[in-house]
């Protein structure tokens, strides 16, 4: 989503990310840009950040033997950087994760690799117990820099309608404050 500029006082503007409910339509497609390439330290601080000691991820040799004959990036990287790159565009406003399902990575990913993401919305409703909120369903999937379908997952968040977002209360509360002065 291309940052909204929203007007908070006399020549004064914010930065807004993000997508309430009104905003997603069963259909769309977002591309998220920019890309991000994979370093071989991203994927070694990783590995061993999450205590994942597969030498697949970060021995050379080790890795030299494998069927890929190279290290490959440790899959759950790939996950959250794909994630990482739809949160402006999906999720900034998300009130919650609900879930993930289906993923799955039909290619492997190697340093160096450049990742592109894009997310279709497959699912919008009201919640039935949250009547401020909404539940967003989407299918997110990642390319490597040749185009290749590199990961795919759905995801489902709760979503606030459109004056009911974090920012929002932020915004009533500093407008309460600026009376009280």
């Amino acid at each position: 989503m291309v940052a909204e500029a929203v007007k908070v006082g006399e020549r004064r503007y914010r930065e807004s990310y993000g997508r309430c409910l009104e905003d997603f339509e069963p259909g769309d497609i977002y591309e998220h840009r920019p890309g991000r390439t994979i370093s071989e330290a991203d994927n070694t601080w990783f590995t061993l950040l999450t205590m994942n000691q597969h030498p697949v991820h970060f021995d050379h040799e080790y890795a030299r033997h494998s069927e890929f004959g190279k290290p490959l990036v440790n899959s759950t990287l790939t996950l959250s950087i794909v994630a990482g790159m739809s949160v402006s565009d999906t999720s900034q406003k998300a009130i919650a994760n609900l879930g993930w399902s289906d993923i799955k990575m039909p290619a492997p990913v190697f340093h160096g690799d450049t990742l592109y993401a894009e997310s279709e919305v497959i699912e919008k409703r009201e919640s039935k117990s949250r009547p401020t909120q909404g539940i967003v369903s989407i299918d997110t999937r990642a390319y490597n820099q040749d185009g290749t379908l590199v990961m795919s997952y759905r995801r489902q968040m709760l979503v606030p309608k459109r004056g009911h977002s974090v920012e929002d209360r932020i915004d009533a509360a500093r407008a309460e404050k600026a009376k009280g002065e």
